[in-house]
């Protein structure tokens, strides 16, 4: 799909309430998923595989490096669709053990002027048994897909454990990597899980259930040397990887911002950078590191793998650019890796860290 067709669905897309658009978005994937022809021809446009782009990572074949974060397909319904966007892996969810719907409407939000996105999602979902089902009649085709969970909302702190030992053990099986989300600003309390006892226990658990890697998923509002210490407590307690940023409450970053709910997109890229450019700093090498908040193009996919990331994510970018987004990155990733000599993404892998 053109950019230029893109913008005139946009403009409708743009007419309807987020929520309606994010719908009516998941039936053209649906759509998609269930036409070979179309499929086809869609992974032959956006679907950029590349022996320089290729990596292998917990045992599987990442094509590429780009991959949708979490938040876009909660349930699991889209998966077949994503090598049709031109995805080199996705992720699922966040579930939780049992269906909510969420908190009340409206609670997603455009800031056009930012190029950025607001939610308040809190987890709307249909449940780990539902998702289940879907993984269990998905044909992955060798393709990577990460599974974040989360705890529900009417589970009291301190029985969080107990939801996500409930999910290790429902998603034991499925799945390239399954991630702790402890982050998402839109349950009450869940950031408090962020604490060095709680990422202890709750990867004891969850590394005694299952084999698949484990991975952390953090907040960009902690302090470069708290969110540091957090990811280094969970790379000692059997984390696999460490993806950095989930959205963010500083709501001074726009005027046009709500007073509640985490923002995404462009307005995040710098904060998101910013973190993950320290905990790299000390966990470069000992580590998988996945960068994602506010990736809108090639250049800053490039400094992000440069800064230490094996994988980037986006997921608001696409909304305001369109399904042309990640083979533009893509296609942009091999003109740069090129241009500075390397026959490989691995060894841009934390370029910048080494020449320091």
């Amino acid at each position: 799909m053109s950019i230029i067709s893109y913008e005139n669905a946009k403009k409708l897309l743009f007419k309807l309430d987020p929520e309606t658009a994010h719908r009516v978005a998941g039936f053209g994937l649906k759509a998609i998923a269930c036409c070979p022809p179309l499929f086809n021809y869609m992974v032959k446009e956006n679907f950029v595989d590349n022996e320089i782009l290729r990596q292998n990572i917990f045992g599987t074949t990442f094509r590429n490096p780009v991959g949708l974060a979490a938040g876009f397909d909660k349930d699991g319904d889209y998966i077949k669709a994503m090598p049709a966007l031109g995805f080199g892996f996705t992720e699922i969810g966040t579930v939780t053990p049992r269906p909510q719907p969420g908190n009340a409407k409206p609670r997603l939000f455009r800031l056009i002027e930012d190029s950025s996105i607001q939610n308040a999602m809190g987890f709307n979902n249909k449940g780990s048994y539902y998702m289940l089902q879907k993984l269990k009649k998905t044909e992955f085709f060798n393709y990577p897909v990460g599974i974040n969970i989360g705890k529900n909302k009417i589970t009291p702190e301190k029985e969080a454990l107990r939801d996500y030992e409930l999910l290790f053990k429902a998603f034991k099986d499925y799945g390239t990597y399954i991630v702790i989300n402890i982050s998402s600003p839109n349950t009450p309390g869940l950031r408090d899980l962020q604490n060095e006892n709680f990422i202890k226990e709750v990867f004891r658990i969850g590394k005694s259930i299952t084999t698949k890697p484990i991975l952390l998923k953090i907040a960009p509002d902690m302090q470069e040397e708290e969110a540091v210490n957090i990811c280094k407590v969970a790379v000692e307690a059997g984390a696999s990887g460490i993806i950095a940023t989930n959205t963010t409450i500083d709501y001074s970053l726009t005027p046009h911002a709500k007073d509640f709910g985490g923002i995404s997109g462009a307005l995040l890229k710098e904060k998101s950078f910013k973190i993950f450019a320290a905990i790299a700093k000390e966990l470069y090498g000992k580590t998988l590191l996945i960068s994602v908040g506010g990736i809108d193009d090639a250049q800053d996919a490039y400094r992000r793998i440069k800064a230490g990331a094996s994988l980037i994510q986006i997921y608001s970018a696409l909304i305001y650019k369109g399904p042309s987004l990640v083979a533009q990155i893509n296609r942009g990733l091999i003109k740069l890796l090129k241009r500075d000599g390397y026959s490989s993404i691995s060894e841009a892998i934390g370029a910048d860290l080494q020449s320091k």
